[in-house]
């Protein structure tokens, strides 16, 4: 499928989504948010697809909201403001939902929604050069759709400050932070990102899954004998599936697994 706003790469049985809006440092509009929904739920279900990667084309990650959008949206009524918020809100969500690991690349600007999109994926390594800003206050408004992923990656304590400050802060302290995982050299971004989607070439694709889905579980919950039942008969399950056994198997044999290719 041709998209307006996307550029999309397989390579290796990963894809790399590239916003593809330079131009603009690949801002938020309407079409991107409808495309990258679209995308992500298309990749998310195909079986030959392992991992995605998020990247933007140009000198910037995503600068955030598009301005011709944000003009529009001033003119919305309540309601329309309102479905316009949930689609952004929706994509943001179907990001962070997708059954396949999703690693963000992130160099220049990540503005606004930039810094959601770093937020819902489930890695995020910057280039040195990389900078983010949650600048929503100094027009007036607030991080509202992006708010519980962004918490969720730099802790209440962080967003305090970056929430009320909207100040510029760079990839070495969102890395001391832990917003990104890893700050490295642009020319070691692409080679960084390489080495952990061969990381996942050797992990079981439905264990990649559950594995989503058992942080989000156990996340913030008292460990107590509700908790310690549903993990043990997780781990039950997930012996006696195929996956399991199959890795077992081959554990024990010395040999690949035969997800690996």
């Amino acid at each position: 499928m041709t998209y307006q706003t996307l550029e999309i790469e397989i390579k290796s049985r990963n894809a790399w989504v590239w916003m593809n809006r330079p131009e603009v440092h690949n801002a938020l509009d309407e079409v991107m948010i409808a495309e990258l929904t679209q995308i992500f739920n298309e990749l998310g279900e195909n079986p030959d697809i392992r991992a995605i990667v998020l990247g933007g084309r140009g000198k910037s990650f995503s600068a955030g909201a598009d301005l011709g959008w944000m003009k529009r949206a001033a003119s919305f009524t309540e309601e329309e403001n309102r479905v316009d918020a949930l689609k952004l809100a929706n994509m943001l969500n179907t990001i962070a939902e997708c059954p396949k690991p999703v690693i963000a690349r992130v160099q220049g600007a990540a503005f606004g929604g930039g810094v959601g999109l770093t937020a819902v994926a489930d890695i995020a390594i910057a280039g040195e050069y990389a900078k983010f800003c949650l600048s929503e206050v100094k027009l007036g408004l607030v991080p509202a759709t992006i708010a519980p992923y962004v918490v969720a990656a730099m802790g209440e304590r962080q967003a305090r400050r970056y929430f009320l400050t909207a100040e510029i802060f760079r990839s070495e302290k969102a890395a001391d932070i832990g917003f990104v995982h890893e700050s490295c050299s642009n020319e070691q971004l692409d080679q960084t990102i390489e080495d952990l989607l061969s990381s996942f070439s050797l992990a079981a694709p439905d264990a990649l899954h559950v594995a989503k889905d058992l942080i989000k579980s156990v996340s913030h919950r008292q460990i107590d004998n509700n908790l310690m039942n549903e993990t043990a008969e997780l781990i039950a399950q997930q012996r006696l599936k195929p996956e399991g056994r199959e890795g077992l198997s081959a554990f024990f044999e010395k040999r690949k697994a035969n997800w690996v290719a």
